[in-house]
């Protein structure tokens, strides 16, 4: 039996895992065909709610995630108003509370510092309670390694970890990640996807390159 891209679950009997573009319905919030969300303590379908943090319609931030991710338990997606402006001498976020300090509405905005969009690329593997901060790029092929703390951008094919995350080593050869960046399989059609899958599992680049010429 196939199971659609378009279907909550990916797997039968399994409601811990779900395809991400099937639950979030915020207008601000992007994912790709069949990247997945695994949540083994709350409910994964609530994930706009419990891991995309502090994302606020009022800043028009947004966060994009291409196609087959994968994100594990807990990881969290923090937004700009995690970022109390650092250009005021006193970090207590006064423009929040107009109503108590007789300011304008409108001032709301200058509480924190826009460094806005996440964007994570395709096939990006965000382990186990990581944290990405607002501004945020990551490369396709990407790793982020458990409980990492994401200040910055990652590269391409890069494996980054720590507090705050720096890079660990590439996962390939500078030759070997451009073949890759410009082969862009995940955006093949998912016929030519399943028939070269045995390719791409083995690791065999040089043979799915020439069968993906073929196809």
């Amino acid at each position: 039996m196939q199971i659609p891209a378009n279907t909550i679950y990916p797997r039968t009997g399994d409601r811990e895992t779900v395809y991400l573009n099937a639950v979030v319905s915020d207008p601000n919030i992007s994912v790709g065909d069949y990247t997945i969300y695994n949540d083994f303590l709350r409910d994964p379908t609530e994930f706009a709610r419990n891991n995309v943090l502090y994302h606020y319609p009022i800043n028009g931030d947004r966060l994009v995630i291409g196609k087959f991710c994968s994100i594990a338990c807990g990881a969290k997606f923090l937004f700009t108003s995690t970022n109390h402006t650092l250009k005021s001498l006193s970090t207590y976020p006064f423009p929040i509370f107009y109503e108590a300090w007789d300011t304008s509405v409108s001032e709301i905005t200058e509480a924190w510092d826009n460094r806005g969009d996440i964007v994570i690329g395709s096939d990006v593997w965000i382990g186990y309670e990581a944290v990405i901060l607002s501004g945020v790029r990551i490369g396709d092929g990407a790793i982020v390694a458990a409980r990492a703390v994401v200040t910055g951008d990652v590269e391409p094919y890069t494996i980054v970890g720590g507090v705050p995350a720096k890079p660990i080593r590439k996962r390939f050869t500078p030759e070997t990640i451009h073949r890759l960046e410009r082969l862009r399989w995940w955006d093949w059609p998912r016929e030519k996807l399943q028939l070269l899958l045995p390719l791409l599992r083995r690791g065999d680049l040089t043979a799915l390159e020439r069968a993906a010429e073929k196809f």
